[in-house]
């Protein structure tokens, strides 16, 4: 049966299908260190216990009725408040618009800004970029970002595309890498930007952008977050900004996001998510408004999330380092952000001790699932090239007392690979 033509050419998450053949094997009763999902343990990072205390409150003063289309206005009040006191934003509410989550919100600004067959930059790696893209029917102008800019796009990536483009998706702290734009960087970007909005004059449509910052809370030592607004005021007319509890509270489930941006432009996403119904739940609204506004106890909650996130990130990075020395073909870039690790495995050629060659990446993929039981996203699931050696490792669901463990088996594994330098030995 032929259904639409949207439905028939959706492609496939590779994401997807990693997560079922590591659930297979969890029921099986193979103990996998799953490190695979930009999600968290509940067990291990809770949400904040005020929210947590609001959200049961809420639900038994019975805020179960539907919310207004674009967000209650108290949240939205205290999103505004939030934003400026944090990051010296200021939006007015009727600049605010929320969701549930982020997702519906990024959706919302793909459709109410391109048309079909307009050109969206994105990166790679990325998230669902590609996807959404495809959902409009835009026309895909992919840049593959490289590992010496530490997978940031930059402005000289951008430049050539910039004239016919609609709309640039970007994202800092970014998913799949957990790395940051720097302040020059971005700055050249919204010069970019900026400028080629002054040669459109008014009969042309704008060049948009959209930033993701749902990690931006979420940084680590001396990293930085910056976002083109407080960078180049003028961007203010051309960014919308994309933000959510779902990161920086471990609120995943809790569905609550918001847009923020020209009033134009979250006026007609309002209207797109009217019909679609995406609103976020009305006992969570009420409970956001009311913990957003606990700023000492956000503060607290915050130092402790990030301190042990932090930690995670840095003994695997240090595995990693260890590994690399030892002549292992691995690498990693230092954790800058958000929950994420960039990890590189380099073994596609090399051959196991059973005499099968690891013909591509995807084989180095499942040989370290089956041998070090080590679950993680290859960069090609996030669009990048399908020999591309570098995968996403997420922290989320980390268990501290594991972490010598995983390193451990991931060493003896990539031991006994044949290499062209014989007498590689394993030391792990």
């Amino acid at each position: 049966m032929k259904l639409s033509h949207l439905s028939e050419t959706l492609i496939g998450s590779e994401i997807v299908k990693l997560g079922g053949e590591i659930r297979e094997k969890i029921r099986q009763g193979e103990k996998i260190y799953n490190f695979t999902v930009g999600d968290f343990d509940p067990a291990i990072f809770p949400i904040p216990k005020d929210l947590e205390d609001a959200i049961v409150d809420a639900y038994r003063k019975h805020f179960t009725n539907y919310p207004a289309a674009e967000g209650n206005l108290d949240l939205r009040e205290a999103i505004r408040s939030f934003a400026k006191d944090t990051e010296n934003l200021d939006y007015q509410t009727n600049e605010i618009l929320v969701a549930s989550g982020g997702r519906p919100l990024i959706y919302a600004v793909f459709r109410a800004i391109c048309d079909k067959g307009d050109k969206v930059i994105y990166a790679v790696p990325s998230w669902n970029n590609n996807h959404y893209t495809h959902f409009v029917d835009g026309q895909h102008i992919v840049v593959e970002a490289k590992a010496e800019n530490n997978f940031m796009p930059t402005a000289d990536d951008l430049r050539p595309y910039i004239q016919e483009a609609t709309l640039i998706s970007l994202c800092s702290p970014q998913n799949p890498t957990g790395t940051t734009f720097k302040k020059e960087e971005l700055e050249a970007i919204c010069d970019l930007v900026i400028a080629e909005n002054k040669r459109r004059g008014d009969s042309e449509k704008k060049l948009y952008v959209m930033y993701d910052q749902m990690y931006w809370h979420l940084t680590y030592g001396t990293i930085k977050h910056y976002n083109p607004v407080s960078l180049r005021p003028e961007m203010r007319e051309y960014t919308i900004f994309i933000d959510a509890i779902s990161k920086v509270f471990a609120a995943t489930g809790v569905r609550v996001g918001w847009g923020a941006g020209p009033a134009t432009v979250i006026s007609k996403m309002k209207a797109i998510l009217t019909h679609i119904g995406a609103w976020a739940p009305m006992a969570e609204q009420k409970a956001v408004a009311f913990f957003l506004g606990k700023r000492e106890n956000i503060a607290t909650y915050l130092t402790h999330f990030k301190k042990e996130i932090e930690e995670r990130l840095h003994r695997i990075y240090i595995g990693f380092t260890k590994l690399k020395a030892a002549g292992l073909p691995v690498d990693a870039i230092a954790p800058e952000a958000a929950i994420y690790l960039t990890i590189k495995i380099d073994a596609a050629g090399k051959t196991t001790a059973n005499g099968d060659v690891l013909k591509d990446q995807s084989a180095v993929t499942a040989y370290i699932l089956n041998e070090a039981k080590l679950a993680v996203v290859p960069f090609y699931a996030f669009g990048a090239s399908k020999n591309s050696a570098w995968y996403r490792l997420s922290v989320g669901t980390c268990k501290k007392d594991e972490i010598e463990e995983m390193i451990s088996k991931l060493g003896e594994a990539l031991g006994k690979l044949k290499y062209k330098d014989s007498g590689l030995i394993n030391s792990y």
